[in-house]
């Protein structure tokens, strides 16, 4: 009720006022909580079982580690989680959203913030003030423009030519090593670990508006991302794996582009395992026959994904990923991680 008394703002000021803090793993320990989740039912025996999967991702020293990313929970407040995550050597490459990346990430990089607010706002209102929401999450439509107008200022810098969305986002990560107002993003500590990053639906984000501004803008030599070749490039780091593991946040684009991948490389020739370990957290359904690109056993049929460990997760992954990622942490494996640093076979 107290979200429904307060709706009566009328200036972007008064709804701008509550920032969105970030939850840090590292601060709390979350092992005697999962550990007491794995003699209960329900979901919370099925978070205790990701979260065993997970760290098994973690000790197998063959094992490259995919994190996918969907949804808005990176506003929401995990976005420090995804960034500790690459930071402590847990993950090897990401594939992501273009939103969760640049409208998310950079957005607040460049010094922008997201905010708390109320699911049951007049959107009209909100919408007079230039604010956008996501559920009870507000952002600066303002600030948001000025993120789309760096992509289009990055993108007038580089040589005219394709890129992948991964080439494009570490020219990202180096513009932001001079440039960012909050130090050590996902993107810039992907950057400086050699953590690929891949968006293959990068256009639809702020990403495809700075870029269709810097096409405009450059009718005759411009920069184009090639999905094609990025595919070919996510599909030799599943190549060069011995096995590799799945820690899929959302379904949609993300989770099918990195399937896939098993697939891409058995019609090169190559042979691989489909991948060992895989996780989902997701709130999808799978009664519509999509369950946001297939539930794992699904994969399976595919050739995609080995049931063998996975674990589908039904919830809302901001009320248990801090807990599995908080766990892995405590647990320390990643301590004695390799790191894959596969950005270097780019080149």
């Amino acid at each position: 009720m107290s979200d429904k008394k307060n709706l009566g703002h009328n200036s972007k000021k008064d709804f701008l006022n509550k920032e969105v803090e970030h939850i840090d793993i590292t601060s709390f320990d979350a092992r005697k909580i999962i550990s007491s989740m794995a003699k209960m039912s329900f979901v919370s025996r099925e978070i205790a079982n990701a979260t065993n999967i997970f760290n098994q991702m973690i000790e197998d020293k063959n094992c490259t580690i995919f994190l996918t990313l969907a949804g808005s929970t990176s506003a929401a407040g995990c976005m420090h989680v995804y960034r500790d995550m690459i930071k402590y050597n847990m993950v090897d490459a990401v594939v992501a959203t273009g939103a969760s990346i640049i409208d998310m990430d950079l957005f607040e990089a460049l010094g922008f913030k997201h905010y708390q607010g109320s699911q049951f706002q007049n959107d009209t209102e909100l919408r007079k003030n230039y604010i956008d929401r996501i559920y009870d999450t507000y952002i600066d439509e303002d600030e948001l423009q000025m993120c789309d107008k760096t992509i289009c200022d990055i993108a007038d810098k580089l040589e005219p030519r394709s890129y992948t969305s991964r080439e494009f986002i570490n020219e990202i990560g180096k513009y932001l090593k001079t440039n960012a107002k909050k130090k050590n993003s996902l993107i810039e500590t992907a950057y400086d670990n050699g953590v690929p990053i891949f968006c293959p639906a990068f256009t639809d984000s702020s990403a495809g508006f700075g870029l269709v501004m810097h096409q405009e803008k450059n009718p005759k030599k411009h920069i184009t991302i090639d999905s094609v070749r990025e595919f070919r490039e996510l599909t030799e780091i599943k190549i060069k794996s011995k096995d590799s593991g799945l820690f899929m946040i959302g379904g949609g684009v993300p989770k099918n582009f990195i399937q896939d991948t098993v697939i891409c490389a058995e019609l090169l020739g190559k042979n691989v395992s489909m991948h060992k370990y895989a996780i989902q957290i997701t709130v999808a359904d799978s009664r519509d026959g999509a369950c946001s690109s297939s539930t794992l056993k699904e994969a399976s049929s595919w050739g995609k994904v080995d049931i063998t460990k996975e674990q589908m997760v039904f919830a809302e992954a901001t009320s248990v990923l801090p807990l599995i990622t908080s766990d892995a942490y405590h647990k320390s494996n990643w301590k004695k991680r390799i790191r894959k640093n596969f950005s270097k076979i780019f080149g």
